[in-house]
């Protein structure tokens, strides 16, 4: 950690870096509503690209060897299925409810780590996965209560299984953190990213309506600089300190869903966010190496 900055101003990056990646959010649901997740993800990705490339090649980063270029691949590549899951489901649920069960990736990570890394899997982690899944079930008996129909019980799905795949690349982030910087790893996600969608391009997507432009611009711009805002602060502070910051994220999502969409916010989806917050903090505080970003590789 660097001397010259307190972890107050730290603290201070980071929020502001989940803020910006809230923004992204709405903008991506917005433009996903218009023309699907899809192509959404396709045109933020190619312009992520556009706009990562520059910052990669005048950084001077060394190309990676084999392994650090495969571990690339995976990563992102888990990252790119997870993160189009849940802008798919993100158009069928309020964003609240969105971000509330995106929640479950790091709780999530924490069962992967164990075969993946080989780490023993405590007490504490158990306790907090019960909690975190008791507090899904709320969020989706609420959700079934209110009526949404089967179009939000799939969207609501759909960002569980996101989670799922997030948690790998959360996993495989500890390993990518370690071996290559902030510009490399913002610059290889949206080249995997851009890749992943071409492959489906001539049947999921199609040209980007000149309309939706300026908007996938700035969600594309909001995430590179999201992304460099939270690996600055987690470079510069203890990472136990950050993460109470991950969790103001539903509360950015809660005040854009309404102002941006009219969403209501639901007794039942604030009270199953807090039980997936107390999980968090449960296995955050059980282990020595705190939980890492859900946010800085999307």
């Amino acid at each position: 950690m660097s001397k010259l900055t307190s972890p107050v101003v730290a603290f201070g990056v980071a929020c502001l870096g989940i803020a910006t990646f809230s923004c992204m959010d709405a903008i991506m649901k917005r433009v996903s509503i218009d023309i699907g997740a899809y192509n959404a993800m396709l045109w933020r990705s190619i312009i992520g690209l556009l706009l990562s490339a520059p910052l990669f090649l005048v950084a001077r980063v060394q190309w990676p060897d084999r392994g650090r270029l495969l571990l690339h691949v995976k990563r992102s590549g888990a990252a790119g299925i997870s993160v189009l899951l849940f802008f798919w489901g993100l158009v069928r649920v309020p964003m609240a409810e969105g971000i509330a069960l995106s929640f479950l990736s790091p709780i999530l990570a924490l069962l992967l780590a164990a075969p993946m890394l080989g780490e023993k899997v405590g007490k504490s982690a158990i306790s907090a996965c019960l909690l975190a899944f008791a507090g899904v079930i709320v969020i989706v008996l609420g959700k079934a209560h209110e009526g949404g129909g089967p179009a939000a019980l799939h969207g609501a799905i759909a960002i569980i299984i996101a989670g799922l795949f997030y948690a790998y690349n959360l996993v495989l982030l500890r390993r990518s953190a370690l071996l290559a910087g902030p510009i490399e790893i913002t610059f290889f996600t949206n080249l995997v990213f851009t890749g992943l969608y071409l492959i489906g391009a001539p049947i999921g997507a199609a040209w980007l309506p000149l309309i939706s432009l300026p908007l996938i611009g700035l969600a594309a711009g909001l995430a590179v600089v999201s992304s460099l805002l939270l690996a600055w602060a987690y470079a510069r502070a203890e990472a136990q300190r950050l993460v109470p910051v991950e969790f103001t994220a539903f509360l950015w999502a809660a005040i854009l869903g309404a102002i941006v969409f009219g969403e209501k916010l639901l007794p039942l989806t604030i009270a199953g966010a807090a039980m997936i917050i107390a999980g968090c903090v449960i296995a955050a505080r059980g282990r020595q190496t705190p939980l890492p970003s859900t946010e800085a590789a999307s």
